[in-house]
């Protein structure tokens, strides 16, 4: 789902953002430009949607798309380590970032 999609549900939610000037890998590569967001169900925990813009981004999905097709909460992935400097290890922190959804 998207941002907009989750608001018209009238659910409760929670989201987290990160640009990509913030995650190593594209730093290093100086790849900068994107963002990370997801947006997860206040009440069940589970992951509604998510956009990934930048390098890496369409390895770094699978991990977000793996916890949704499994129907685990989000704090399956958000406990988990993964292998360093990928985009993928900052999916962790973004998740600790949620916000309730303004």
């Amino acid at each position: 789902m998207t941002e907009s999609e989750v608001r018209a549900t009238g659910r409760p939610a929670l989201a987290g953002k990160m640009m990509m000037a913030r995650v190593g890998r594209a730093r290093e590569r100086s790849e900068t430009q994107g963002f990370m967001q997801v947006l997860v169900d206040a009440e069940t925990k589970r992951i509604l949607g998510a956009a990934l813009l930048g390098i890496e981004a369409d390895e770094a999905i699978h991990c977000i798309i793996d916890v949704m097709a499994a129907r685990q909460p989000y704090t399956a992935i958000s406990r988990t380590v993964h292998i360093h400097p990928t985009v993928a290890e900052l999916i962790p922190t973004l998740l600790g970032s949620l916000l309730p959804l303004q």
